[in-house]
């Protein structure tokens, strides 16, 4: 999208129904679509059906380090080569709103393949409060994109990224929740191939309750990385 020029916002009454009720919104800019959103809203009610997964058993956020601190911690080191040096800058330079602590954190200094998995504590920075939960829903909705799709290029560390980006994203509201209170990310990737990755992700409340569940599928297109040392 163009960030100087109004979005116009179609939108269709898909269906409304009693309990159930769907929305599809068409963005337009220069007379074509840039987004498209289909969006389904529900009556709360109550059932006897209920399950989720097992939250998994990780530290609290409270022991961990912000990226912030562990990219500080990486440029502290003196033997780090520049072009490494000009990325974590990079980074570090982005004005991200977004709380985020990795809870393994990748070595920059290891090569080795990753499985494609990672968690992080995340949460909106600053205070939102006790507000309409749509909008933690959209805060939610903006944290969910944040490194998402890196997951499936966690075990091909050995090429250089081109060209990556969504080509689709899907979310379930599950509970209530405070987007800018701490959420353990959960994210993975089942399958990549054909210049496409799928990765699954879910939003866990700090007392263990399944908040939102995310996937999203986009185009990865990379390149053989140099073989240089990091050092």
């Amino acid at each position: 999208g163009d960030p100087k020029v109004p979005v116009l916002y179609e939108v269709e009454r898909t269906r409304t129904g009693k309990s159930f009720s769907v929305r599809y919104v068409k963005a337009i800019q220069h007379g074509k679509p840039i987004f498209t959103c289909l969006a389904s809203f529900q009556l709360s009610q109550g059932s006897p059906v209920q399950h989720q997964f097992t939250m998994p058993a990780v530290p609290p956020p409270e022991e961990l380090l912000t990226q912030e601190e562990l990219i500080q911690k990486f440029l502290q080191n003196p033997n780090l080569a520049e072009r490494y040096r000009k990325h974590l800058n990079k980074i570090q330079a982005e004005d991200v709103p977004i709380d985020i602590k990795p809870v393994n954190p990748p070595d920059i200094f290891c090569s080795e393949l990753q499985e494609p998995k990672q968690l992080f504590w995340v949460r909106a920075r600053g205070y939102i409060g006790e507000t309409d939960m749509k909008v933690h829903c959209c805060v939610a909705a903006y944290i969910s994109d944040y490194a998402f799709l890196g997951t499936a290029l966690l075990p091909h560390r050995q090429y250089h990224v081109k060209f990556m980006v969504s080509l689709d994203h899907s979310m379930w509201f599950h509970a209530p929740f405070r987007a800018d209170h701490w959420m353990l990310y959960e994210c993975e990737s089942p399958w990549a191939g054909g210049c496409r990755g799928l990765v699954q992700g879910r939003l866990w409340r700090q007392d263990g309750v399944l908040a939102v569940t995310c996937a999203q599928e986009g185009v990865i297109r990379v390149e053989q990385m140099p073989n240089q040392s990091k050092l």
